[in-house]
C-alpha cells in the first residue's frame, strides 16, 4: 500500500491557492454557494444569490442600530417590524429572503416551515444563538449567521468595571449612602495591584481583560485548552492548567462558553480548590457557575465576593439568594451595552446579511450548506465516526498547553480524485473544538475556526489494495505535542493516537495508543488500563450493574497475555463520580477515563 500526505486546508500553514476553494477569511470574496456544485444538480442545493429582477426583503424583528438599517437599505427592501407574536411571525415570513433578530425572537421550527422555501438567511445581532433551531435552518437550506466580534471590547469592559466596583465595594456603599448612612470602615476594599488574575477562556473578550488587568497592575495566569502560546506570551499572560489556575487566583473573571463540558464547571467541589477569599467575576454565561454551590462558598468564606452580569434563569427571581448576596454585585446582562457595542453589533450582521444574499460564504455562519444527497448518505456513517475521533481525541488532552497539531490518516481502496475529505475534516474540527467552544463548526466555518484557535490539521491518505465499493476502510486521529490524561492514548511515536472505522454501518472505535479494541461508539466510553489477569470485565462490570449503569459494549485490547491490557467498555449512561472512584479503587486498574461522546 502506498500513503499519500496533503496539508487540509484548515491547515493555517498552507498557501493561499490551498485554500481557495473554501477560504474563510473575511477580508476575501467567496464563492457562492452555488459555485460550489455542479450546474446540473444546483436545483438540488442552496443557492442564496438573490434574484436579479427585484430586490430581497429584510424583515428586522428586534431593534438593530441606523446603521446596519442604513446598510440593508442599500441592498434590500426592509420591514423594521418588532414584537411580532411567532404567529405574526410566522404569517409575515413567507415574504422574506432574510431574517434579523436579537435573542428576544424565537426562530422556530414552525418559522422555517412557513417561509416556504423563501427565506435564505437568519442573522442574529449578538454572539449566542439558542433562539434559532439550527437543524430546521440547515434542514430548509437557510444560513444563519452572527455578530461574533462586535460586542468585544464593550464585554471586557464590563467585566473590568465589575472588578473595581466588587474590589472597593462601589455598589454596596453607594447603597448604604443613599439610604442614609455613612459607614466608611465597613466597605473597606482591597487593592487590584499585585494580585493574580485568572481568566478562564483566552478568547476574543479573555485576552482583552487580560490587556486592561495587566495594565492595573495585576498578575495575570489563563486557562485555555485553545489558546495558542505565543498569543497568550505577546500579552504577558501564562497558560496554566485549569486546577492551577483556580488554585492560585485571587481574583477569577470567566470567558468560556456555556457547552455540556463547562456547565456548573465552578461547583463545591472546584470552590473546595480554591484560595480562601478568592473573587469571582462572570460575564459570560450564567450556567457555568452552580448558583447554589457559590451561596454555600460565599457564605463559608471561601469566596470572599462575586460580581455577575449573567445568571442561569434571566432575569433571575426576585428573592434569589444569590443576587440579594451582600457580597455579591449585580447588572441585568449589561456587557455588550454600549452604544458604540450596538452599533457595531448592527453593522456587523448587515454585512454578513448582505454578503449572504448575495451568494457569498460568511465566516461568521454557524450552519453548513447542504451537500449532494448521494454523496451525504454514503458518507453519513463516516461522517459520524469523524466528530466522535475528535471528540475522543480532545476529551484525553490534559495540560494548558493546547491542542495546535492534528494530523489526520484515511485508509481507502478508492483514488484520491474519487473521495473528497471535506467533510469528514470539518466534522474532525468540529469534534475538536465543540466539547470546549460555543463555536459551531461545520463545513461552512471549520477552516475558519480552526486558524482562529491555531490548529493546524494536517491528512495523509493511504491507498489500500482492494475493492474501492466502500469509500473509507478506516480514519486515524493523532494530536501531537499534548501531554494525555490517560496515558495508554499516548503512541509509540509520542502522539495521542484513536482510530475508527465503519461495522455494518455503526461507528466503531478500533485502536487507542498502541492498544487494539473494538467498541461501538454510542453512547459514553470508559477506557480502563489494567494488569491482564482473569476476572477483570467481572468485576468491573459488576461495579457498573450495580450502580445501575447499563454497558452496551465490552472489549479488551492487550500487549501480551499476563501483561497491560486496555479495556474499552460503552455505557448507555453517564456514571457517577463515585461510580468511577469505586471502578479506579479495583487493585488492578492502573488508570481509566471517562470520555462523552
Amino acid at each position: 500500500m502506498a500513503a499519500t500526505t496533503s496539508t487540509a486546508s484548515s491547515n493555517i500553514l498552507t498557501t493561499k491557492k490551498n485554500l481557495s476553494s473554501l477560504s474563510l477569511t473575511s477580508t476575501n470574496k467567496l464563492p457562492t454557494f452555488s459555485s460550489l456544485y455542479s450546474s446540473s444538480r444546483r436545483q438540488r442545493f442552496i443557492v442564496l444569490s438573490a434574484s436579479l429582477n427585484s430586490k430581497p426583503t429584510v424583515l428586522v424583528a428586534e431593534k438593530l442600530g441606523e446603521a446596519g438599517i442604513n446598510l440593508l437599505k442599500d441592498f434590500a427592501n426592509v420591514d423594521c417590524s418588532y414584537n411580532l407574536s411567532p404567529d405574526e411571525l410566522c404569517t409575515k415570513i413567507s415574504l422574506c429572503d432574510a431574517l434579523i433578530v436579537r435573542s428576544g425572537t424565537k426562530v422556530s421550527r414552525e418559522v422555517f416551515e412557513s417561509s416556504g422555501g423563501r427565506l435564505k438567511v437568519v442573522g442574529r445581532a449578538g454572539v449566542g444563538i439558542d433562539n434559532v433551531d439550527l437543524a430546521a435552518a440547515t434542514e430548509h437550506g437557510c444560513l444563519v449567521v452572527n455578530a461574533p466580534t462586535a460586542n468585544t471590547i464593550a464585554a471586557a469592559e464590563h467585566g473590568i468595571a465589575l472588578l473595581a466596583a466588587m474590589a472597593r465595594n462601589v455598589a454596596q456603599a453607594d447603597a448604604s449612602l443613599k439610604a442614609g448612612k455613612w459607614l466608611r470602615n465597613k466597605y473597606v476594599g482591597v487593592s487590584l495591584v499585585g494580585k493574580t488574575l485568572a481568566v478562564m477562556g483566552f478568547g476574543k473578550v479573555g485576552s482583552e481583560v487580560a490587556r486592561r488587568a495587566k495594565g492595573l497592575g495585576m498578575h495575570v495566569i489563563a486557562h485555555d485548552p485553545y489558546a495558542p502560546a505565543d498569543r497568550a506570551r505577546a500579552v504577558g499572560v501564562e497558560l496554566v492548567s485549569f486546577d492551577e489556575a483556580i488554585a492560585t487566583a485571587d481574583f477569577i473573571s470567566l470567558h468560556m462558553p456555556l457547552t455540556p463540558a463547562t456547565a456548573k464547571i465552578l461547583n463545591d467541589e472546584t470552590f473546595a480548590k480554591m484560595k480562601k477569599g478568592v473573587r469571582i467575576v462572570n460575564v459570560a454565561r450564567g450556567g457555568v457557575i452552580d448558583e447554589d454551590a457559590l451561596v454555600k462558598a460565599l457564605d463559608a468564606g471561601i469566596v470572599a465576593q462575586a460580581a455577575l452580569d449573567v445568571f442561569t434563569v434571566e432575569p433571575p427571581p426576585q428573592d434569589s439568594k444569590l443576587v440579594q448576596h451582600e457580597r455579591v454585585t449585580v447588572t441585568p446582562h449589561l456587557g455588550a451595552s454600549t452604544i458604540e457595542a450596538q452599533e457595531g453589533v448592527a453593522i456587523e450582521i448587515a454585512e454578513a446579511v448582505v454578503g449572504a444574499l448575495k451568494g457569498e460564504l460568511a465566516s461568521t455562519a454557524v450552519n453548513a450548506p447542504m451537500v449532494p444527497a448521494e454523496v451525504l448518505t454514503e458518507l453519513k456513517p463516516y461522517v459520524v465516526l469523524a466528530e466522535k475521533l475528535g471528540r475522543l481525541a480532545v476529551q484525553l488532552v490534559s495540560g494548558g498547553s493546547g491542542v495546535k497539531d492534528v494530523k489526520v490518516t484515511y485508509a481507502s481502496s478508492r483514488a484520491p480524485d474519487d473521495l473528497d475529505t471535506r467533510v469528514l475534516r470539518a466534522m474532525i474540527t468540529k469534534g475538536l473544538i465543540e466539547p470546549i467552544s460555543s463555536v459551531f463548526v461545520n463545513l461552512v466555518n471549520a477552516d475558519f475556526s480552526a486558524k482562529q484557535r491555531g490548529l493546524r490539521l494536517s491528512e495523509e491518505r493511504i491507498h489500500l489494495d482492494g475493492s474501492p465499493e466502500s469509500p473509507l476502510d478506516s480514519i486515524q486521529v493523532q494530536i501531537a505535542n499534548v501531554e494525555s490524561k490517560f496515558a495508554s492514548a499516548i503512541s509509540e511515536t509520542g502522539e495521542i493516537k484513536v482510530e475508527g472505522r465503519v461495522k455494518d454501518g455503526i461507528p466503531h472505535l478500533i485502536k487507542v495508543g498502541s492498544f487494539e479494541v473494538d467498541v461501538s461508539l454510542e453512547g459514553s466510553i470508559i477506557l480502563c488500563r489494567q494488569v491482564d489477569q482473569p476476572g477483570m470485565i467481572g468485576r468491573v462490570g459488576s461495579v457498573l450493574g450495580e450502580q445501575n449503569v447499563n454497558v452496551s459494549f465490552m472489549s479488551v485490547g492487550r500487549i501480551a497475555p499476563r501483561k497491560q491490557a486496555v479495556m474499552a467498555i460503552g455505557v448507555d449512561e453517564q456514571p457517577s463520580k463515585e461510580t468511577l472512584k469505586m471502578i479506579g479503587d479495583i487493585p488492578a486498574i492502573e488508570e481509566f477515563v471517562f470520555l462523552k461522546l
